[in-house]
């Protein structure tokens, strides 16, 4: 029985839409009519709250709902495999956590598996994360004669490639959502800065990557939900060598696989709370450099025969701290790189250009189009077209031509 001053959880109204909410003991609800995220306010002095309230029993205080979310950092630990940190995350408080990595040594070029999700136990809300498809093609018809699509070839599905909603339409639907009936794709469109957000490397590497999003219905159980998919279609080619003659072998990927799910209806009502969770996610760099060691070492090695998950560990400690190191160097270059082109993106937007002033020894941003600019010790810059032109010719002030970055 509750004592006489606990605040007690009596009718709840959805402040957004004014529906009843269920009586929960929760501290974070959604809606179950519109998908409102919502907090409880619990009142801290019954006494404030009953002269706030007059109709309140006496030594009794209400509890609210109002709109708001209450998230805590999700860290995910790959314990199968390096032992290390892999990812942290906000995600709302009370949520359950599914799945995570799996690591498959017949794969060198994608041998951790991640699949998860954080869903809200008191309702259809889902964050979830899909594994990635790794595929290889070969425009030689020998090759292709030996190794027939559907086939396996050092770990990878052989088939060609897809534009990005082909694959979804293809691959990624028939593989995670056939299951589900009355499925009916609601939209779908291109996200072309899908590949940039992500860090995609298909581009810098002589290939290519798109971006999607498809919005989908369909039951499960007895519920109809609404499921909004992401994902990137990222292709490398890789020019080689045979005894067949010369060809192209090509690797691509259907990764970066994630979609939301809600009751139907209620997408765009959570879209603040999934946009703040997937804001927050943050890759730990030192689980991605022991990643990419050992996918060096798979493919040296070739031992994707090993079937014994335990030698991850001893694959782990074998790569070396150097080429660990090595890779989180590579992560840092990488993120510096796209850094600096999200940098010059903006400078073009605003129409400046960026230059070095010797005597502050810092970058000046000024307006673009001239081609030449000039510093003096006074804080003073010279923008000119002209080539030739050196303002220190007639002037008492020194100036010094500022080096373009």
């Amino acid at each position: 029985m509750s004592s006489p001053n606990e605040p007690q959880l009596m009718a709840l109204q959805c402040p957004q839409c004014g529906a009843a909410l269920k009586p929960l003991a929760e501290t974070y609800v959604i809606c179950q009519y519109c998908g409102a995220s919502l907090i409880l306010n619990r009142p801290v002095e019954a006494a404030t709250q009953n002269a706030v309230s007059p109709q309140t029993p006496a030594g009794q205080a209400p509890v609210t709902a109002v709109r708001g979310m209450r998230l805590k950092q999700f860290v995910y630990t790959d314990t199968q495999g390096t032992g290390l940190e892999m990812f942290r995350m906000l995600a709302p408080v009370g949520w359950r956590f599914q799945g995570g990595c799996r690591w498959l040594l017949n794969n060198p070029g994608m041998p951790a598996a991640i699949s998860l999700q954080l869903g809200n136990p008191q309702g259809a809300e889902a964050f979830e994360i899909l594994p990635n498809m790794n595929f290889t093609w070969n425009n030689n018809p020998m090759t292709r004669m030996m190794f027939p699509v559907g086939s396996r070839y050092f770990g990878a599905e052989v088939r060609p490639p897809m534009k990005v909603l082909e694959a979804f339409h293809q691959l990624v639907l028939p593989r995670y959502r056939g299951s589900m009936g009355s499925l009916q794709i609601l939209n779908e469109e291109l996200q072309p800065d899908l590949p940039r957000l992500v860090k995609s490397e298909a581009a810098v590497s002589g290939g290519w990557a798109e971006g999607a999003k498809m919005r989908i219905r369909y039951t499960a159980g007895n519920n109809q939900l609404d499921e909004e998919l992401y994902g990137v279609v990222e292709v490398f080619r890789a020019p080689i060598a045979s005894v067949f003659g010369p060809s192209e072998v090509i690797f691509w990927w259907v990764d970066y696989l994630f979609s939301f799910r809600t009751a139907a209806g209620h997408l765009d009502a959570a879209a603040d709370l999934f946009s703040v969770m997937i804001s927050s996610f943050r890759l730990n760099p030192h689980w991605y450099a022991a990643y990419k060691s050992i996918i060096t070492y798979l493919a040296q090695a070739q031992i994707q025969h090993i079937h014994h998950i335990g030698q991850i560990g001893e694959i782990y400690a074998r790569t070396g701290r150097e080429m660990r190191e090595q890779n989180l160097n590579d992560w840092y270059a990488r993120k510096a790189t796209y850094d600096r082109l999200a940098t010059d993106r903006s400078r073009a937007i605003r129409d400046v250009d960026a230059f070095f002033d010797p005597h502050r020894e810092e970058v000046v941003e000024l307006p673009a189009g001239y081609g030449h600019a000039w510093a003096n010790n006074l804080g003073e810059y010279i923008l000119t077209e002209e080539a030739s032109f050196n303002p220190n010719v007639e002037s008492n002030q020194h100036w010094e031509e500022m080096e373009q970055k």
